[in-house]
């Protein structure tokens, strides 16, 4: 082999060698930016779809904008308490949580009028039941299923409290 030869072996591995990193490179940049996209567009739709539902259940629509927020809503109007939206990110405590996620999901599908089998549609196709939800007809009526723990639903209490009177100190009598 003379030098030319090696010259040559050696210049076409490198490029080879070099394409490949910057394929790999390319298509690792590309799928990050296109994971991003699919992100923003997935919480975007879902401000949307929750805003609408908010609207028809009584709660303010910017909630749906909050991320932990939200969930934490979906499980108060759905009779469960919110806290199951931050125990949902312990591992294995999550599956306790997507347990009340369900029966929020049914006790809202039936405020909503819907049946009770309605519930295996958000079980199985979530992003159907909250479209379905959204863009349905139907009102909402806190009276059917569990009651809301809301505090948008909670019945205004009659008056405040009235706050406790200051009394000047007394001397002490000698």
């Amino acid at each position: 082999m003379n030098t030319l030869q090696f010259a040559q072996m050696t210049t076409t591995s490198t490029s080879t060698s070099t394409l490949d990193a910057e394929t790999a490179a390319m298509v690792t940049v590309v799928t990050v930016f296109v994971t991003l996209i699919g992100m923003v567009l997935a919480y975007v739709l879902a401000g949307i779809l929750y805003g609408k539902i908010f609207k028809k259940a009584g709660i303010p629509s910017w909630i749906a904008w909050v991320p932990v927020y939200n969930s934490w809503k979906i499980f108060e109007i759905g009779g469960q308490h919110g806290y199951w939206a931050i125990l949902s990110f312990i591992p294995f405590v999550n599956f306790v949580a997507a347990i009340f996620s369900y029966i929020s999901m049914y006790n809202i599908g039936l405020k909503f009028g819907k049946q009770g089998t309605f519930v295996l549609l958000a079980i199985f196709f979530p992003i159907v039941w909250v479209i379905w939800l959204a863009f349905d007809k139907s009102t909402w009526n806190n009276a059917a299923g569990a009651p809301s723990k809301a505090i948008e639903h909670l019945a205004p209490t009659q008056t405040p409290p009235a706050a406790p009177t200051a009394t000047p100190p007394v001397a002490p009598v000698l």
